[in-house]
């Protein structure tokens, strides 16, 4: 197994079209996705004593974590859009590997910040609203 190039891990927004077209979100420098998870507790009496969960039962989502220099780019500018409206999209995470995600993200939180004579920098979070599906 090789190593991935962590700048390969690409954030992409659609376009509303049908089927989407989707659109590199320039300038970001680190990108993390989490899966998570909620187990159904089954656990008895008769579990000796550990935790017994149902598989496939409770409620999954996926959460995305960004940072980046922020370069006006329209896949910026749409994601700041949304923030602002509240509003669910499609999105897809794609790697190095060819390894893509897609599903529909609401952007709950888009920070800017910069300092006098330095760029302009952004962090942004996603959390999904409906299966995600790796393709």
């Amino acid at each position: 197994m090789t190593i991935e190039n962590g700048s390969a891990f690409l954030l992409k927004v659609g376009d509303d079209g049908a089927p989407p077209t989707y659109q590199t979100v320039a300038g970001l420098r680190t990108t993390q996705l989490s899966v998570n998870g909620e187990g159904v507790n089954v656990t008895t009496k008769d579990s000796g004593g550990w935790r017994e969960l149902l598989s496939g039962a409770g409620v999954r989502s996926v959460s995305v974590s960004a940072a980046g220099i922020f370069t006006g780019s329209d896949a910026e500018l749409r994601l700041r859009s949304h923030a602002l409206a509240g509003t669910i999209d499609d999105y897809e995470l794609s790697v190095e590997s060819g390894e893509r995600m897609r599903g529909r993200f609401l952007v709950t939180r888009l920070d800017y910040a910069g300092d006098y004579n330095g760029e302009r920098n952004y962090t942004l979070n996603l959390e999904s609203s409906g299966a995600v599906v790796s393709l």
